[in-house]
C-alpha cells in the first residue's frame, strides 16, 4: 500500500477538518494544491520560517523595509473582475505601494471551511499565483487552517507583505502643505458596486466590475514623473471621502475638492442613486489617491494618462480652505464631508 499510486482528488472534492490536521492530508493539499500554484524557491522548502537575505541586503543599500498586515474576508469569493486570491495579492501589494515601498515578498495564511469545494481553492490559489507574479512578488510562508462548517463563509485570507523603500523617499501625510493638488487615479466606486451587485444578485444593464489591481507600477510612475510627491493612499473601505478626512485629519489642514471633477462612472453612479449609496463612499482596490505640490499636477496627470490603470486619472481638488473636508457642488454650495460612520456594506475586502 506504501507504493500506491496517490489518487486524485474527484471534481466534487472538498475541503474536510482533515485538511488542516496537521497529517497526511493537509501536507498533500499543501504539495498538490498550494505549491503547484503559488511555490516558489523560498517557499518550496516549507521551512516553518523563511530567510530572505536579499531584501535586508537591499534595505542596507540605503533603503528601509516597510511591513504590512491585512486579512480578506469577502462575499462572494468570485465575484466581477477578481476573487479573494487577487483581492489578497492587489490589497498587500497596494499598501506597501502607497508609501513608496517596492514589494518583494508576502506571507499567506488560509483559514478554509468544512465543505469548500477543492475546486474553489484551486481556483482561489490559482489567481493569487499569477497575481503576485505580475506583481514581481513571492509568496515565502505561510499557514493553513481548516474550520467547522458555516465559520468563516468559505475562506479567508491572511497576509503580510514586506517590501523596501528606495533611499530619499519619505511619503506620508506630514509632508503635505497648503496649496498642494489632489489627484484620484481614475473611476471610483466600481469595487464595492461589484461586490454588492454579485451579493445580491442584482441585474444592471452595463456590467460592472471590480478595479481590483495592483497599483505599485502605477505608484513608481508617479514618483517617476514627480520625485516630490507628498503622499499616497489606496481609498479602500470607507472610498474616497474617508481617505481624504484621513488626510485632512492627519496634516492639520483643510482638503477641497470639486464633485464635478469626480470621476464615477455611471452606471455606478445609477446603482448608487437606485440603493441610496453615495459613490465617494464606495470602496475601491485599485485606486490612490495623491497629494503633490502644484507643480507636479502637469506631469503626474500626464505619467498616469499614459499608464493602463490611470487614464481616467482627474485632479480633483487642493489642500486648502477650511478645516475638515468639503466639496464643492455642481450647484455651487460648499457640502462638508465626514468620514463614513458605521457600515455601509461588510465584507468588501
Amino acid at each position: 500500500m506504501a507504493n500506491q499510486e496517490k489518487e486524485e482528488p474527484g471534481a466534487g472534492a472538498r475541503i474536510s477538518l482533515a485538511h488542516g490536521s496537521g497529517g497526511t492530508l493537509m501536507h498533500e493539499l499543501i504539495e498538490d494544491t498550494l505549491l503547484s500554484r503559488i511555490g516558489n524557491p523560498v517557499l518550496n522548502d516549507l521551512d516553518d520560517s523563511a530567510v530572505l537575505p536579499d531584501l535586508l541586503g537591499r534595505a542596507l543599500e540605503g533603503g528601509r523595509v516597510a511591513l504590512t498586515t491585512d486579512s480578506f474576508v469577502v462575499q462572494p469569493l468570485f465575484f466581477p473582475g477578481g476573487d479573494i486570491g487577487k483581492l489578497a495579492v492587489c490589497g498587500t501589494v497596494n499598501d506597501l505601494a502607497m508609501k513608496g515601498a517596492l514589494p518583494a515578498y508576502l506571507t499567506l495564511g488560509l483559514i478554509a471551511e468544512e465543505g469548500l469545494p477543492l475546486s474553489d481553492l484551486e481556483r482561489a490559489l490559482s489567481s493569487l499565483g499569477r497575481t503576485a507574479e505580475s506583481a514581481g512578488v513571492r509568496v515565502a510562508a505561510g499557514d493553513t487552517k481548516v474550520v467547522e462548517r458555516g465559520a468563516v463563509g468559505g475562506l479567508m485570507l491572511n497576509t503580510a507583505g514586506l517590501g523596501v523603500v528606495p533611499a530619499g523617499r519619505n511619503l506620508g501625510a506630514g509632508n503635505v502643505r497648503e496649496g498642494d493638488v489632489v489627484i484620484v487615479s481614475g473611476m471610483i466606486g466600481d469595487h464595492e458596486t461589484a461586490i454588492l451587485l454579485a451579493r445580491e444578485e442584482l441585474k444592471v444593464s452595463e456590467s460592472i466590475e471590480s478595479d481590483c489591481a495592483p497599483l505599485h507600477s502605477l505608484a513608481e510612475t508617479v514618483l517617476g514623473a514627480c520625485p516630490e510627491t507628498r503622499m499616497m493612499r489606496d481609498p479602500t473601505r470607507g472610498g474616497l471621502a474617508t481617505t481624504l478626512c484621513e488626510i485632512a485629519s492627519s496634516s492639520g489642514l483643510g482638503v477641497t475638492v470639486d464633485e464635478a471633477r469626480v470621476p464615477v462612472r455611471e452606471s455606478v453612479a445609477s446603482v448608487c442613486d437606485i440603493l441610496g449609496f453615495d459613490p465617494i463612499y464606495m470602496a475601491n482596490e485599485g485606486k490612490a489617491v495623491i497629494v503633490a505640490p502644484p507643480d507636479g499636477a502637469e506631469p503626474i496627470m500626464k505619467a498616469l494618462r499614459g499608464h493602463e490603470l490611470g487614464r481616467d486619472a482627474a485632479l480633483i481638488g487642493e489642500v486648502g480652505g477650511r478645516p475638515g473636508v468639503h466639496m464643492r457642488t455642481r450647484v455651487g454650495g460648499l457640502r462638508p464631508i465626514v468620514m463614513l460612520e458605521g457600515v455601509q456594506l461588510p465584507r468588501i475586502c
